[in-house]
């Protein structure tokens, strides 16, 4: 490991996230430094310090932080004289050489299911065309299926500007509530196909009602099998939803999601989508302009539409499982 050899880099104001511009001022003085052979200032232990330092969980240290930028990670050094004077700069150099950036953080799902590995091991088959290790026939399909629940109307108390020359578009910050509704929808993992409805509320009603809009027209009507995954929520959870769905449409095969799964649902993905594209920001007049936003979008997305790149496979899964475990007894 390299460490960071003894140079002038003239102090600058740090941003938030501890990011410098200066750092393309600084370092053709670190290079003339380095090919000189300047003796470097820090020894590899110290730098090694400062990145376990950075990698750790600021409250570990009684910091009322949430997480780290580069002035604080400075201050901590110090503090803990590890170092007697660094820049914020060459902290950043030292962090960036491995990617680290403790000031950045991203949400995950941990597996929680006891039975995680044999729930969704069948989805992430289906999803690569197989079904107890056979490939699906012509005869066969896969639909994923969900609620968006509690969709608001937020009438805006000033119309929304559009984009101009030197600003972006304008979107009052004040609304009115115009009610809310729901959005269910399907999927057909192979075929992109969309099927979808907006309901008052959520319910068995209401699904099977998307259920019936489905299943009663071609392909799905005649078809060997036709799979659906879904949820565990209560308008299509266990044995009940299993044998209401089945009694009507014999050959539909509800397959649920382990528990706190969402990932593994790919209508989730087109969720997203409409969330990005339809209701963000929202801005609508009434419940039926919301209505009418969502079918019209749902249309449009179809004739664009390929099926969702799912890479993310059986043996993949095993091996993150494996991994979990491994860590999870070296923790304890």
């Amino acid at each position: 490991m390299m460490s960071s050899p003894f140079v002038s880099i003239p102090r600058v104001r740090l941003s938030a996230s501890g990011g410098s511009g200066s750092v393309v001022l600084a370092y053709p003085a670190w290079r003339s430094s380095l090919e000189a052979g300047v003796k470097p200032a820090f020894p590899p232990s110290v730098v090694v310090q400062v990145k376990a330092l950075a990698c750790e969980l600021p409250h570990r240290f009684g910091l009322p932080l949430s997480r780290f930028s580069v002035a604080e990670i400075r201050h901590e050094v110090l503090r803990q004289g590890l170092i007697a004077e660094i820049s914020g700069v060459t902290l950043w150099r030292w962090l960036t050489q491995d990617a680290i950036r403790p000031w950045r953080y991203r949400t995950w799902i941990f597996p929680r299911d006891p039975q995680f590995l044999q729930k969704a091991s069948p989805i992430l088959d289906l999803y690569q065309g197989l079904w107890n290790g056979t490939p699906l026939t012509l005869r066969d399909f896969v639909l994923s299926t969900d609620e968006k629940t509690s969709i608001q109307v937020r009438q805006r108390k000033h119309r929304t500007l559009p984009p101009a020359p030197g600003r972006s578009s304008y979107v009052e910050h004040e609304y009115q509530r115009g009610g809310a509704l729901v959005y269910i929808a399907a999927w057909d993992v192979h075929r992109a196909k969309l099927f979808g409805r907006c309901e008052a509320q959520n319910g068995i009603a209401p699904f099977d009602r998307l259920v019936a809009q489905v299943m009663g027209q071609e392909p799905y009507r005649s078809a060997h099998r036709v799979f659906w995954v879904m949820d565990n929520c209560s308008a299509h959870r266990g044995a009940k939803c299993v044998g209401r769905l089945q009694k009507q449409w014999p050959s539909l095969i509800p397959i649920h999601t382990p528990v706190h799964a969402s990932w593994l649902n790919q209508i989730e993905i087109y969720f997203s989508i409409v969330q990005r594209k339809v209701l963000t920001p929202n801005d609508f007049g009434s419940l039926a302009e919301l209505e009418q936003r969502l079918l019209a979008f749902q249309q449009r997305y179809e004739k664009i539409a390929t099926p969702f790149r799912w890479t993310f496979t059986r043996q993949d899964l095993v091996e993150l499982m494996a991994k979990l475990k491994t860590k999870e007894a070296a923790a304890a």
